[in-house]
This record gives structure tokens, C-alpha cells and sequence, in this order.
């Protein structure tokens, strides 16, 4: 083998670098390349060094050939730069390229889906914001007029079916055309309003209907980027899990409409005194106006806005007559339905808000209502308050006692309260109240306290329990209306276990033999505080509980033979129940204060009112026979007024602290009271020179505001007599005791019942309660005459009650007796400044 170098094995791929000829084609050039500048380019493996690393004459030829074609590359590569340099000077630097734009929309389009699904995923419908769930309660009179609206937020919500189409229609014509077909969003009105704000042509959101409701009913109403995207995904969502109707029906009780009303039956009230029901093309058309701007556009606060609203108003209604909603006919027979400048007021002021706090209390006191849930709002109460009869109400306390007082120059004038109430007797519906001036000056209801005391309009109650228990006098004898005792004033009562107690009649007048009629007529208290202890207290309590008094009446338990005078602190609604019950033939119906109660369109159960039988109709017929004598001839002279046969009593608490009347017509149960407290302390004070007056007794501005208010209630009805069933014997004049004066002596149970004596059955049979007067034989009962009246004079030789000794039974009600005292002083019941004599230093018995 030579020791000469020997060549290496070419490898595969290898090709010779050297040179080739100029004419050789260009195919045949084994691997050369040219770059854009016409220079060749060589393999990589150009420069490689033989086996003995020593260039060769070909190998040092090809390195430098790989020198020349590297800076030619680099030569190429900056003519390039500075060509395209050259060509992009000026704007065109700032054009981006269209592989630029493609990278920029790519990158956008996938920030934007990724964007979507994130927010779509992340924000989820949130719960109803408290404001948008607060609702008003709403307390409506009877035939459904608004009285008040309480709560924070004046809503009401409605069903859709409870909107009028017109009104639906109009709103979407204002809002949202296509609310029906479109998405729940619309990007291009968004876009569209942003920039119609930016330009000066107004405020628009560009919201869909769906967003609008969203923003009021789970958002806020901040303009802020964060509350947009929230809306914008909200609505989105809501939009597949709402219907359409239960979208619209929630953004139209939500929207704001001006004059603080929220939703549109709160708006149709506000601006046109109706529910959304009734709205017409005209009127919808102006609410849904509103919606754009609630406050600017009220043309009654803004007279100089109204040719703005007017074109509105008109694009409204255009709309709906291009969406085919609307005849064009009667669009153009539409004018401008100019809302009320003032509606009827819901705030608390006047007597709405004693009736809204009585009418709550009385929902949860009979468990139709917990407070709880009418702290949240949103029921719809109508009560049994007939406006006109409240009305009535006020305008009689207002003729005959607030406008005689002179409060500036008198400073008894600013402690007079007057409160009232009035009951249908048959139904047991409280058809009106008064309960002071003014809620918002004075708060306290005052036909629902139970502070003051009755009076002697208690009195009737101590009869009405004689009869009901056959009860006899200390003497044996059967009280009656004319049963006959002693009358003298700060005469002992007999037949009492307790401690001395001698009544004084009001002035210290005696009326020495005197008849029950006569006695209530002149309601002398030394016959009654003795009437008390034949019955027994305790007898005459539970009577006055059946007939309708509270059993937590301050007062009335233990009180002994005061009881009769009065002492017991029952209120006024209270004794209108108790007179109710009276009127009503002794059947005792539980009042009501509610008619009707909705939630949200769904009715609340009320409970079942049961009558039942309190008295015999005996006892009460009896009663009330007896009380017709007061308002005929007695000290309530001044309820003849009304216009109609009347039975009832009056009352004065001691010291002169309140005045009572409590009366009654066949169809009407009503209690006037008139209390002294001072405005300062709420103490009770004496109503001495009220009203220039010496005093105020039951039978003047009580009795007085009855007979108006009774008249005007009444107008309009016919005139209906009373239909009376007797005690047997009621028409009979009993002779007075064998020692009057001194009085009969207590022997045995005083107070059992006779063996005619009624009992506590209904003895009716055979005689309806609607005012038949027949017996159970068909014939006319005892004592009543065939007028439907009630009894008649005294058949006996004795003096009755019509002072009269015949014995004929006569016609016409004949039944108090004696002389009457017609003018001057209403000679009423307790005495003046120091209160009963003999009431015992304030004690009371068990």
C-alpha cells in the first residue's frame, strides 16, 4: 500500500463546487443557487478542507467564492430594507398591512366569543332588589275608590290581564316596537343610543324592554360600564327563562311614571284618579310618554313643556297606529287628555291614616293578615267604609262642634277630640268613622281608645239585662218600663253588700217616684245605681259583653252598683256594637272593618262572621222601646234631626271629661263622642265652657252630630219604623213600692227571673227577624200597635209614661212619661266639677 495520501470517498450527495462554464444551462448547474441579487449561493459544504486539512488550489478557489456570495447576501438583504423603506414613507407607514388587519380581527374575534362565554358563565340572574319588591298596601271604600296607599314605595302590582291593551300597546310603541319578535338585546341600538347621547340628540339608553326591566328589577339604576355588562347578560338569560308577557307585565310594574308612582296602575291613579284597566288610547299613550322622562314631562307641574310632550304623545300613538294597534279613525278623533292637576290624596293626612292603622290592626288581630306580611306590601284591601257616609261623618263633626271652636281666645277649645263610628246592624259592616282633625296633627284614633268613660250611655245595657234575666226589685216587683222607683238624688242604695254608695243626680235633682221610662228619659242615676244591685253587677257585665263591649274593658269588672253610672272605659266602636246588637233585635253579628283582601290578583280567606243570639229579642225590643222616649222627649232631643224614628242615650263621664251619644235607627247603629285632652300632656281635661258653653252634655254637640250625620247617611233610603217585641207587661204601669222613700230592704235572690220571664232562648218563633210584628199565633204581640210602632200609653188608671190615666191602648209611641225639660240645659246625667257623689273614694267591688 502507497504512503501516499490517499483521496477520501466522496459522501453521499457530494457534488463538485467548481466552477462551471457560463454557457452551461441552468439545470445543469449541480447545486448552485442564485439569491435576488444574481449572486450564486454555494452548498454548505463549500470550503470543506481535504483529508490533510491543507487547502487545495480548487478548495482555496471555492472558500473565497463562499466569502464573496455571504457579503453579497448581506449587500441583498439591506437593498431589499431600504427598497421597501422607500416605498412606505408618509401616511403609508401608517396603514397597516392586510396580514395586520387579519391578526387584528382574529385577536379580536376570539377575545370577543371568549368574552361572551366567560361573561355568560360568571353572571347569573340575581335575586329582585328590595326596592323593586316593596309594595304599597292599598285600602279602598267599598265601591272600590282609593282611600290610601302606605309603604315607602306608592306600587301596586297587577296582572297583565289587569292592564288595558290600549295601555300595553302604547307603552310599546314608545319603548320597543318589535319587543314581540326581537332578542332580548339589540347591539345596534345600544350603539345607536350611545351615540345619539354623545351627539346632543337627546338622552337614549338604546335598551330593549328586557333590559329596561332588568336594570329596574335587578339592578340599579348607577350609569355605570360594570351595571351595562350585568344588564346586558341578565337580559339575555331572562330572556329564556320568561316569557314575553311575563317581561312586559314586570317591566310595567316597575317603570317610574313621575309624581312618585312606580308601575302603571300606581301611575293611572296618580294622573287620572283610575285603575290601568280603564286607561284609553289617549291617556296610555300619554303614560307611556312619561317614561322618558317622568318629571319634565308632568305638563301639570310644567306648563311650558307640554308642546314637547304633545309631540310625544303624538309619536305614541302614530306608533300604534303603524303597528296596526290602533284604528287611524279614532286616532284622529283622540285630543290631549290633559292629566288632573291633583288626584286624591293617598298620603296619611286627614282621617286616611287613622283607618289605614285601625283596618291593619283589625287584619291582624282577626289572623287574615300577619304584620309581617303587610310590612312587605302588596295587598289590596277593601274595607266596608262607604265614602259618602264618611264623608257625611266629617262634614257633621265639622258643622256642629270644629267650626264653633275658637281656639285662639278660648284655651278649652284646644283640648276638644271627637271620634265616631257608625255600624250597619244587620250586617255588622262599620260603614264610616272619626277618629280626630287630622292623623298627621293628632294621631291618636279616637274611635277606637279605650280611655275615656261611657257615662250613662251605659245605662241601657242595666235595663236590657233586667229584662233578659226577669229581674225584680228589692220589693219583688218585675222591672219593666214601668216599674216605678225612688228618684231622689244621694238616695242610699239598698240591697248592697259593700260599703255606702249614694249617687247624686246631675244638678242634685230629686225626682222622687219616678218610672224606669221616665228615669232613662231624664237618665237619673239614683234610680239606675239601684237598678244595678237588682240585677246584680254581674249580670249586667256579662249582658254588655254579649251585646258587643270588650271583656277587656277597663273599668268594667268589679265596679259594683257604679257600674249603671257608666265607669267602665269602653270605646266608641266598641258601643256602636253594643247599640248594633240592640237595633238588631238582640242578635249580636261580630263587626268587620274588610270586605275584600287581594294579593298580587289572588283573594285572601276571611274568616266567617256567625251571628248569634246575645239577648232575647224581648230584652232588646224592650230597650228599645224605652230609648225612643229619650230622643222623643228626653235629653236627646236634638237627634230628631235625623228625620227618622230613633232610639238612644246620652252620656257625660265624670267631671265633664267626654259627652256621649249612642243612637240607633231600624237600619243604622252610630256613637258620637267628645273627649277633653290636653295636646301637650294627653291628659284628660274637663270640656267646662267648650264652645262658650256652660258645659257639654250628650245631648248637644253629640247628639246634634248624630242627627245631621244620620239624616245625610241616610238620604236617599226609605224611611223604615221599628218593629218591636215586648216584655210581657211592658206596657203596664206598676204602683211604686209600699215605702219609697225609704226604700225596700234586701230579701232572698232579688234578681232570679219570674216564671213569665223570658229566658235566654230566642223566643221568635213564628216571628222573622226582618220587622215582622206577629206572634207565634199570627196576631200581633203584647204591646205592639198595628203601625209597626211600639208600645203604647198605660192602659191602667196609675200614671204612665205618657202621664195620661186612660185605658185605652191609643196609637203612636206614648211611652216615657212624666214632663220633659225640651229647653234650656239638656238636663243629662252626672253632676258638675267634683264628679259623683258617694262613688265610694274610687273603690271598686269583685
Amino acid at each position: 500500500m502507497s504512503d501516499e495520501p490517499q483521496p477520501k470517498k466522496p459522501r453521499p450527495g457530494w457534488a463538485s463546487h467548481e466552477p462551471q462554464a457560463a454557457d452551461t444551462p441552468d439545470d445543469a448547474r449541480d447545486d448552485t443557487r442564485t439569491d435576488a441579487a444574481g449572486l450564486p449561493r454555494s452548498n454548505e459544504s463549500d470550503g470543506e478542507a481535504d483529508g490533510q486539512g491543507e487547502p487545495g488550489p480548487a478548495s482555496a478557489k471555492t472558500g473565497a467564492s463562499a466569502t464573496a456570495g455571504a457579503s453579497a447576501k448581506k449587500a441583498a438583504r439591506e437593498e431589499r430594507r431600504a427598497a421597501l423603506k422607500a416605498r412606505r414613507t408618509g401616511w403609508r407607514r401608517l396603514v397597516p398591512t392586510w396580514r395586520m388587519v387579519l391578526g387584528a380581527f382574529l385577536v379580536t374575534a376570539l377575545l370577543v366569543v371568549g368574552g361572551f362565554l366567560l361573561g355568560y358563565t360568571l353572571v347569573q340572574i340575581p335575586a329582585a332588589n328590595a326596592a323593586a319588591t316593596q309594595q304599597a298596601n292599598v285600602y279602598l271604600y267599598a265601591n272600590g275608590s282609593v282611600i290610601a296607599r302606605d309603604g315607602e314605595v306608592n306600587r301596586e302590582n297587577v296582572t297583565l290581564s289587569q292592564i288595558s291593551e290600549d295601555a300595553q300597546h302604547a307603552v310599546l310603541a314608545a319603548e320597543d316596537r318589535d319587543f314581540y319578535t326581537e332578542s332580548a338585546v339589540d347591539p345596534l341600538a345600544m350603539v345607536r343610543g350611545a351615540w345619539n347621547t354623545l351627539t346632543g340628540k337627546g338622552k337614549q339608553s338604546g335598551s330593549t324592554i328586557t333590559q329596561q326591566y332588568v336594570k329596574n328589577y335587578y339592578l340599579r339604576q348607577e350609569q355605570t360600564v360594570t351595571r351595562k355588562v350585568k344588564e346586558f347578560f341578565i337580559a339575555i338569560k331572562l330572556d329564556r327563562n320568561q316569557s314575553k308577557d311575563e317581561i312586559l307585565e314586570g317591566y310595567l310594574n316597575t317603570s317610574f311614571f313621575g309624581r312618585g308612582a312606580y308601575g302603571i296602575q300606581a301611575a293611572a291613579h296618580a294622573y287620572y284618579d283610575m285603575d290601568a284597566s280603564e286607561l284609553d288610547a289617549g291617556r296610555a299613550a300619554y303614560l307611556a310618554a312619561l317614561v322618558n322622562a317622568p318629571s319634565q314631562y308632568d305638563v301639570v307641574a310644567h306648563p311650558g313643556n307640554r308642546a314637547f310632550v304633545e309631540k310625544r304623545w303624538n309619536y305614541v300613538l302614530d306608533g300604534m297606529v303603524d303597528e296596526g294597534w290602533l284604528d287611524p279613525a279614532e286616532r284622529a278623533r283622540l285630543t290631549f287628555p290633559v292629566p288632573k292637576r291633583t288626584t286624591l290624596s293617598t298620603t296619611m293626612s286627614g282621617q286616611r291614616g287613622y283607618i289605614v292603622n285601625i283596618v291593619k290592626q283589625h287584619l291582624i288581630d282577626n289572623k287574615i293578615v300577619d304584620e309581617a306580611s303587610l310590612d312587605a306590601g302588596g295587598y289590596r284591601i277593601t274595607t266596608t267604609l262607604q265614602k259618602s257616609k264618611q264623608d257625611a261623618f266629617v262634614a257633621s263633626v265639622d258643622d256642629n262642634l270644629m267650626d264653633r271652636l275658637d281656639k285662639k281666645n278660648r284655651k278649652v277649645d284646644t283640648y276638644v277630640r271627637a271620634g265616631g263610628a257608625s255600624i250597619e246592624p244587620r250586617t255588622g259592616k262599620v260603614v264610616a268613622m272619626y277618629n280626630g282633625i287630622d292623623y298627621v296633627k293628632q294621631y291618636t284614633p279616637n274611635a277606637t281608645r279605650r280611655d275615656f268613660q261611657v257615662g250613662s250611655s251605659f245605662k241601657p245595657f242595666v235595663f236590657t239585662a233586667a229584662v233578659e234575666n226577669g229581674s225584680r226589685t228589692q220589693d219583688g216587683r218585675r222591672i219593666t218600663p214601668g216599674t216605678h222607683y225612688d228618684g231622689t238624688s244621694e238616695r242610699p242604695v239598698q240591697g248592697w253588700a259593700g260599703p255606702r254608695y249614694a249617687p247624686e243626680n246631675e244638678d242634685h235633682e230629686d225626682y222622687g217616684d219616678i218610672t224606669v221610662s221616665e228615669a232613662t228619659d231624664k237618665s237619673v242615676n239614683a234610680v239606675y245605681a239601684q237598678m244595678a244591685v237588682d240585677v246584680g253587677p254581674d249580670k249586667v257585665r256579662k249582658t254588655a259583653v254579649d251585646l258587643g263591649l270588650s271583656p277587656d274593658t277597663p273599668d268594667l269588672d268589679g265596679a259594683g252598683p257604679s257600674i249603671a253610672l257608666g265607669v267602665a272605659n269602653a270605646s266608641v266602636l266598641d258601643m256602636t256594637q253594643a247599640y248594633a246588637t240592640l237595633a238588631n233585635h238582640g242578635k249580636h253579628t261580630p263587626y268587620t272593618l274588610v270586605e275584600k283582601v287581594t294579593q298580587n290578583g289572588r283573594d285572601i280567606t276571611l274568616p266567617e262572621r256567625h251571628t248569634r243570639r246575645a239577648v232575647s229579642r224581648e230584652a232588646a225590643d224592650t230597650t228599645t222601646s224605652v230609648l225612643k222616649g229619650v230622643v222623643e222627649k228626653g235629653t236627646a232631643t236634638a237627634a230628631q234631626t235625623s228625620g227618622r224614628p230613633a232610639a238612644g242615650k246620652t252620656g257625660t263621664a265624670e267631671e265633664d271629661t267626654a259627652a256621649w251619644f249612642a243612637g240607633y235607627t231600624p237600619d243604622l247603629a252610630t256613637v258620637v263622642a267628645v273627649m277633653g285632652q290636653d295636646p301637650v300632656t294627653a291628659g284628660h281635661k274637663s270640656l267646662y265652657g267648650a264652645m262658650g258653653l256652660p258645659r257639654v252634655n250628650g245631648g248637644g254637640a253629640p247628639a246634634e252630630i248624630w242627627g245631621q250625620y244620620t239624616r245625610d247617611a241616610l238620604e236617599g233610603e226609605p224611611v223604615s219604623s221599628f218593629s218591636l217585641r215586648l216584655q210581657p207587661g211592658a206596657d203596664e204601669s206598676q204602683p211604686p213600692a209600699p215605702d219609697s222613700s225609704g226604700g225596700p230592704s234586701s230579701s232572698g235572690d232579688v234578681s232570679a227571673p219570674a216564671t213569665d220571664a223570658p229566658d235566654d232562648e230566642d223566643t221568635d218563633n213564628g216571628t222573622p227577624d226582618d220587622g215582622s210584628s206577629t206572634g207565634d199565633d199570627g196576631s200581633e204581640s203584647a204591646g205592639e200597635n198595628s203601625t209597626g210602632g211600639t208600645t203604647t200609653g198605660s192602659p191602667t188608671g196609675d200614671t204612665g209614661d205618657g202621664g195620661g190615666t186612660g185605658t185605652g191602648t191609643g196609637t203612636g209611641d206614648t211611652t216615657g212619661g212624666g214632663t220633659t225639660d225640651d229647653g234650656g240645659s239638656n238636663r243629662d246625667e252626672l253632676p258638675g266639677p267634683g264628679g259623683l257623689s258617694g262613688a265610694l273614694d274610687g273603690r271598686r267591688w269583685d
